[in-house]
């Protein structure tokens, strides 16, 4: 009788596995993540910051907010890493209000791959990653590209 219920469960998970794969749209995302506000003072290892970053459609400063960068940052490597958790939080009218959620390990000075772990709105059951290529690396402006590429449940419910 249990291997007859631990076959049923298996089997219904394995259909919602593949309906979800069969409904998944994928997206693509370009954009550029500004730091805002350079902290010029160093820091120790295992310092931890705080964030709430522009999105922005171009590299220039003054081009248009898309959304915001929010979460934390840890540095976890004496080689400068850090560990990182941001949602991107969508402020544009097509994905207004839904977030991704980022998370994963950045090597400074070079392109940056992560994980996208989930998200809300119009990114619910997300998963996919990012490409971060640094762009900018000064000690008062910090920019990078963002490639980003998701699988998720396109929804038209609000």
């Amino acid at each position: 009788m249990a291997s007859s219920l631990s076959q049923t469960v298996l089997l219904s998970i394995l259909f919602f596995l593949s309906l979800r794969q069969a409904c998944a749209e994928m997206t693509y995302l370009h954009f550029y993540f500004h730091v805002d506000d350079v902290q010029t003072n160093s820091t120790d290892y295992g310092a931890i910051s705080v964030l709430d970053e522009s999105l922005r459609e171009g590299q220039d400063n003054s081009s248009t907010l898309i959304g915001r960068a929010q979460g934390l940052q840890a540095e976890v490597g004496k080689d400068g890493s850090f560990l990182t958790m941001f949602n991107f939080l969508f402020l544009n009218e097509k994905y207004n209000g839904s977030t991704l959620a980022i998370y994963g390990r950045a090597p400074l000075g070079t392109t940056i791959e992560r994980p996208v772990i989930g998200g809300t709105g119009k990114f619910r059951l997300a998963k996919g990653y990012t490409l971060a290529t640094p762009l900018v690396f000064t000690s008062t402006q910090i920019i990078y590209e963002y490639n980003v590429y998701v699988w998720h449940i396109e929804t038209t419910d609000d």
